[in-house]
């Protein structure tokens, strides 16, 4: 089976972290996987996305035409992927920067408050980790355990204070996506 994810956001929103993250735990877990990161030349506040494919074997190409799944942080995301995605795709869009619903009847969606459920962790910045997390429990691309594994293995030292942080966005995302099930427009 192959999955293809585009996560996309502002700069400064932690989407290629979020790409890299499953990249990682994708190898880990004996998967095939692709990454590629694309944003602009501003560091914060411009376009910035990745590409991630999981598969169970070899993958043909990087390129991702109609994703399987989209992680849409901000407005200008889900206004590029939603007509480019799968039928049958999902789209976990972050309610907080996104004012309009998903237009295709053909898609399922998930609208999640990411930026207030980190505010309300004291965080904002987990914001990446929370749609990750939603994003693992809806899909199954991935157990979230064995994405907590490789944050813990592959995080930089002087970062590793952030890891129980990291971990509880993941799981609050989670526990969201439980409560709440994707929409079909």
């Amino acid at each position: 089976m192959e999955t293809s994810i585009i996560i996309s956001g502002f700069g400064g929103q932690g989407t290629l972290f979020a790409g890299q993250v499953l990249t990682y735990a994708a190898l880990d877990y004996g998967k095939h996987c692709t990454w590629i990161p694309s944003y602009g030349p501003e560091m914060r506040g411009g376009t910035a996305h990745c590409t991630v494919i999981i598969s169970d074997e070899e993958i043909g190409s990087p390129l991702v035409r109609n994703p399987d799944l989209v992680l849409a942080m901000n407005l200008p995301s889900l206004d590029k992927y939603e007509s480019l995605m799968k039928e049958n795709g999902l789209i976990i869009a972050n309610k907080s920067l996104i004012n309009r619903e998903v237009e295709r009847e053909d898609i399922r969606s998930l609208f999640i408050p990411g930026n207030e459920l980190a505010e309300a962790m004291g965080n904002s910045r987990v914001t990446n980790m929370v749609m990750t997390g939603a994003m693992l429990e809806l899909s199954g691309v991935l157990p979230l355990d064995v994405v907590k594994k490789a944050l813990e293995e592959h995080i930089p030292e002087r970062n590793r204070k952030y890891l129980p942080l990291n971990y509880e966005a993941m799981d609050k995302g989670a526990e969201f996506a439980r409560e709440h099930q994707p929409q079909t427009a």
